[in-house]
């Protein structure tokens, strides 16, 4: 496949794209740079130079007797998990790589993907059923069950309207569990039947970053140091403000009663 230079361009804006949006998807560095290296050779270049780390996004390509073209792309998303985007994205590279599509859908699908997501309803009830599930597993009562479940739509609804700000992700992690933390204390203070700790572990399931810790380390073992170090300090401080958030707000609790 021959690109003019202004098609290349375009190819180049659409990587970046893809590239940002599996970044924001939570997806790990290797994936991002495999998948970005693999379209641009799809599409015709001799040799792709793709780096990858969580802030930036840098790719040179290079067509025969063409010269290469260079762009960088600064990301500024909170890399919230999107299994969904992840696997949408993965099936349209896999596309690309069998049959490279017209750059005009290429945008497309990249649009409709950037603009989709999961139902609310698929959403909230994923939240319910995790929330209390965990609550019952631990080891408490169905009635912790579903204590934890009614928070769980509490802090779904938190994640939902506080994502549409720009709070950075201590000071929303922060103030989720703050608020999650009171309600649990002052609801378990008024029904004495109830749990406190064993809806507290099921709903602090929904907030603890284990994924993003995760492919922190895997990134470290397979040699992307600098990324695997930013995400792992990130999950950290994340972590951190959610046991900070929680812990308020049992002193408050406490104190009251």
């Amino acid at each position: 496949m021959t690109l003019s230079r202004e098609e290349q361009s375009r190819l180049l804006d659409c990587m970046l794209d893809m590239g940002d949006l599996l970044l924001d998807a939570g997806a790990e560095i290797g994936r991002v740079e495999d998948t970005l290296e693999r379209i641009g050779r799809a599409y015709g270049a001799e040799r792709m130079e793709v780096l990858v780390i969580t802030a930036i996004i840098s790719i040179t390509m290079e067509f025969p007797g063409q010269g290469s073209m260079t762009e960088t792309r600064r990301i500024r998303s909170s890399g919230q998990t999107d299994f969904y985007r992840v696997e949408k994205l993965n099936a349209m590279s896999r596309q690309c790589c069998v049959q490279p599509l017209p750059l005009d859908e290429l945008r497309r699908q990249i649009d409709i993907v950037a603009a989709g997501k999961k139902s609310f309803s698929e959403r909230l009830w994923g939240s319910v059923l995790v929330g209390g599930s965990f609550a019952v597993f631990f080891g408490g009562s169905l009635w912790d069950g579903l204590a934890a479940a009614t928070f769980a739509v509490l802090i779904f609804l938190l994640q939902d309207r506080l994502g549409r700000t720009r709070l950075n992700s201590v000071a929303f992690n922060l103030l989720i569990s703050l608020i999650v933390g009171l309600g649990v204390g002052l609801v378990t203070a008024v029904i004495p039947g109830l749990h406190m700790d064993m809806i507290l572990i099921g709903d602090i399931m929904l907030l603890i970053p284990g994924l993003a810790m995760t492919n922190a380390i895997r990134n470290l073992l397979v040699g992307d140091t600098i990324s695997g170090a930013v995400r792992l300090a990130e999950s950290l401080i994340w972590a951190a403000a959610l046991a900070g958030g929680f812990m308020v707000a049992l002193t408050i609790v406490n104190a009251l009663r």
